[in-house]
Formats: structure tokens, C-alpha cells, sequence
């Protein structure tokens, strides 16, 4: 999200995420009891580049115009603080990537579970990671005689902000032999078959919330494990990417989205907010959805993750503890130098100018100079009862 004086200066005017809070958020949190957590994410997007975290005064050195430019909060949640964290984030990744196709298969849970798990979000969804990359290494090992890698991204949202458990997965277009010899290629289109890895997928994943109950890390969920045991799970596989950049653009779309960006807020008006979303069920359409404000936070809520909670984490041979020897030879195999390219650093302006097009260090009133540094701003507080941060 640009800063307001850029933003204006490009047409910008919407209603933010903030805005929400800021209006409708007190009185929610008067009639709803929240987590500390909670709080914690509200209260950081509602000051997220205002004066309460303070910044510094910029001026243009050709014009004289002035603005202030606040810090931001950058906490995970807050659909203005991700672009530079994706940058950051892609800029590392661009030296992991391998010159192959890439699979990307999404494991869904059903919502028979979604209950236990926003009851229970950091051991339950703990599991879906263990479950989803012990079937997906496992059927590597059966398939291949090899270690797959796996970047896998955990969304917790629909497009209408309902709850949603699912992991997106990018899997290379092959395997590193047990005995780091060869690179095994897979076939073109095909990597596993979707049926099969549903079944071992539910499987692994009930035995694992099972044995979770019997020690006591979650209350007894036979109910659900039940009617979970009964359904067909889904896993979806997708065609490989064609080209490592086009995984890049992927990666870049899916893994620092937060439940909602600002651009899908449409308008704020008479204690409702209305949404743009895609109906998947209807060929994908855009249509719009009002939502009361208080439902509309109980909604983009149950998103919230665990402090601590990763949501994008990586197995197999691009696992933390096995790339730093298993990549480099994955390499070498791959015909290429075993040593990852070094990418140039760039700054948070060059990252934004790269991601958004505009130049933030030019001045958006007269076009021409070059908006510098002339002074601090410090912090200005308002009292909160409720402040938790």
C-alpha cells in the first residue's frame, strides 16, 4: 500500500481495512470477548502508518512539498504492511529456484473439522502440515526412489472470508535419488494420482489428530473425526508452471495474501461493508457481498493466526536442516553451478518501485523532484483501555 499523499495522487481514495477498525471496532470489542491476539492484530492495523508509530517529515526538493511519512506496523495481518515483506521474501526465493516445471497441488480439510480447528489453530494446523508433507515425501520416495522438495502455504480463507483450511503446495518436477546421485525427472503432466494421495492424506492426517485427542492435547473430537472419516478429501493438482518466473508470480500471489486486501473493500457506508469477491461456482464472476461491520470483523478474525504460527514452510530437500547440502547437488545434477546466485540487495524503495511501478521517492505534486528526509516525527499516543500491544 503506497503512502496517502501517493496514493492521492494517483486517483486512490478508498476505504481501508483500517478504516473498518477504526469506525466499527470499539463497539465489537465491547460486545465480543476477544483473544489477546486478537486485540493485538486490530489495534496494530487501526495505527499502521499514523502518527501514533511516528515517521518522518519528507520534502520535495524541487517544489517545496511537503509530507509526512509514518511507520508501519508490520504486523502479518495487515493487508498494507505485505508488500515489501513479499519483496523481501521473493528476492531470497529467487535463488532456490530450480530450472524444471513445477506441480502446485492444494490439500483441503473438511469443514466437519473447522470448529476443532479455529478451537485449536496451532495444533491442528500443525498436523496439516505434517500430513500433508509425510504423504507428499512418502509417495517421492515409492514413486521416484527419491526426496521430493515442497514449499507449502497455509490459507485459512474463502472468498467471501468464510473459514477455509487448505495448503497450496509447489512441488519441483522431480527428485533427488536417496543417494544424491541423479535427478530423477517426472513425467511431463502428471505427478501423483490426486485419488491416491486423498486417501493417504485423510488417513495420515485423522491418525494424527486422533493420537493428539488420546494424549490430551485437544479435548476428544470423535464426532468429527467421524464424519471426516466418511467424506472424500480433496486434493486438487494444477498443471506444472512453464517457466521458474511464472512460479515466482505464483509464489508472490499466494504466500504473504492476507485474508483481504484493500483493494476488495468496494465501500464502507451505514454500518456495512461490501466486498468484491470471484464465485468460483458461478465461472468465477466478480460480484460484490454487503456485510454488517460487525460480521464483516468476525469474519476477517478467524483468520488471525498463532504468534509464532509459520505459514510458509519447506520439506524434502528444500527443507532448512537438508538444502544447504541437498540444493546445491540438486544443482550440480540440474547441469547447472552447485552454488545458489547471489541476488543484489536492493532497498525498500527499489522493492517497491519494482513491485508497484512508482517511484516513491518522487515527488507526486510537482512529478519532478525528489522528495528527502528533512525531519522526525515522533510518536503521538492516544489512550486505549484496550490496548494489549
Amino acid at each position: 500500500m503506497l503512502p496517502r499523499a501517493h496514493r492521492r495522487a494517483a486517483g486512490e481514495g478508498r476505504a481501508e481495512l483500517a478504516d473498518i477498525f477504526r469506525s466499527h471496532g470499539e463497539s465489537y470489542r465491547k460486545t465480543h470477548f476477544l483473544p489477546a491476539s486478537h486485540l493485538k492484530v486490530m489495534r496494530a492495523v487501526e495505527i499502521c502508518r499514523t502518527q501514533e508509530l511516528g515517521g518522518h517529515l519528507k520534502q520535495c526538493d524541487t517544489c517545496g512539498f511537503e509530507h509526512p511519512a509514518y511507520n508501519s506496523c508490520r504486523n502479518r495481518h495487515c493487508p498494507k504492511c505485505q508488500s515489501l515483506a513479499k519483496a523481501k521474501w521473493l528476492e531470497k526465493q529467487t535463488s532456490e529456484l530450480l530450472p524444471v516445471g513445477y506441480f502446485h497441488l492444494v490439500f483441503t480439510l473438511p469443514h466437519e473439522l473447522n470448529r476443532l480447528i479455529l478451537a485449536h489453530k496451532k495444533i491442528v494446523l500443525a498436523l496439516l502440515f505434517k500430513a500433508v508433507s509425510e504423504t507428499l515425501l512418502e509417495f517421492g520416495q515409492r514413486r521416484f526412489g527419491g526426496m521430493l522438495g515442497v514449499i507449502a502455504v497455509l490459507h485459512t480463507w474463502d472468498q467471501i472470508l468464510k473459514d477455509h483450511f487448505h495448503l497450496h503446495c509447489l512441488v519441483p518436477a522431480g527428485a533427488l535419488s536417496l543417494d544424491q546421485r541423479r535427478w530423477i525427472r517426472a513425467r511431463q503432466n502428471f505427478l501423483f494420482p490426486v485419488k491416491a494421495l486423498s486417501r493417504v492424506f485423510r488417513g495420515k492426517f485423522l491418525y494424527l489428530l486422533t493420537q493428539a485427542c488420546d494424549q490430551g492435547k485437544i479435548p476428544a473430537a470423535n464426532n468429527e473425526i467421524k464424519a471426516s472419516r466418511q467424506k472424500n478429501w480433496v486434493v486438487y493438482s494444477k498443471k506444472p508452471f512453464g517457466s521458474p518466473q511464472t512460479v515466482l508470480d505464483y509464489l508472490g500471489r499466494y504466500t504473504h495474501r492476507v485474508a483481504l486486501s484493500n483493494n476488495r473493500i468496494v465501500k464502507v457506508q451505514n454500518g456495512e461493508v461490501t466486498l468484491s469477491y470471484r464465485d468460483r461456482k458461478d465461472g468465477d464472476r466478480k460480484k460484490v457481498l454487503p456485510l454488517d461491520a460487525h460480521e464483516f470483523i468476525r469474519r476477517f478474525l478467524l483468520h488471525v493466526l498463532p504468534d509464532g504460527f509459520m505459514r510458509v514452510r519447506h520439506f524434502g530437500f528444500l527443507a532448512n536442516r537438508a538444502k544447504k547440502l541437498a540444493l546445491p547437488q540438486c544443482r550440480k545434477l540440474l547441469g547447472l553451478h552447485p552454488a545458489l546466485p547471489q541476488i543484489p540487495k536492493q532497498s525498500a524503495q527499489e522493492l517497491l518501485r519494482e513491485l508497484t511501478g512508482i517511484d516513491l521517492s518522487r515527488c507526486p505534486s510537482c512529478k519532478h523532484g525528489t522528495m528527502i528526509v528533512v525531519g522526525e516525527l515522533p510518536r503521538i499516543s492516544r489512550s486505549s483501555r484496550w490496548d494489549s500491544s
